[in-house]
């Protein structure tokens, strides 16, 4: 099994960026553990991250034919990328969104999400662990 992990704008900046809401540790710990979990699980994991919203529909639309579930976090995405959604809807790879902290008790603006509109599954607030059970989900049900 294959899956790619996308993670939107400002993730990269993990350990830096507001840690009282996003915590310590730094993306490239998020990558490790990560891996890390496929790697018990026998699956093949690739990552991608980007700032720039046609980066992430290229890399969706690029998943095509290659890829066999998406993990992502669109990160401030997720509340005005219809470009997003549309490219999942096109590629029709099954997806899981993801966020570190619970969007539903934030500002209200984060409490809508285009990318729910499609994924299988929406995991927030579960901390870094959230990416751990949509790998858990995606392998379970595909």
């Amino acid at each position: 099994m294959k899956i790619l992990v996308i993670n939107g704008p400002n993730l990269n900046m993990l350990g830096i960026r507001e840690p009282d809401i996003y915590g310590k540790d730094t993306y490239a710990g998020l990558l490790n553990i990560i891996k890390a979990h496929c790697e018990k699980k026998n699956v093949e994991v690739s990552f991608f991250q980007s700032n720039h919203e046609g980066a992430i529909v290229d890399e969706i639309q690029a998943a095509y034919g290659k890829i066999d579930g998406i993990v992502i976090n669109p990160a401030a995405y997720t509340h005005t990328s219809v470009a997003i959604l549309d490219a999942l809807k096109a590629v029709g790879i099954p997806t899981v969104e993801v966020h570190i902290s619970d969007i539903n008790t934030r500002e209200e603006f984060r409490k809508h999400s285009y990318v729910s509109l499609v994924a299988k599954k929406t995991i927030a607030g579960h901390g870094f662990v959230g990416y751990l059970e949509a790998v858990d989900y995606l392998v379970e049900t595909i």
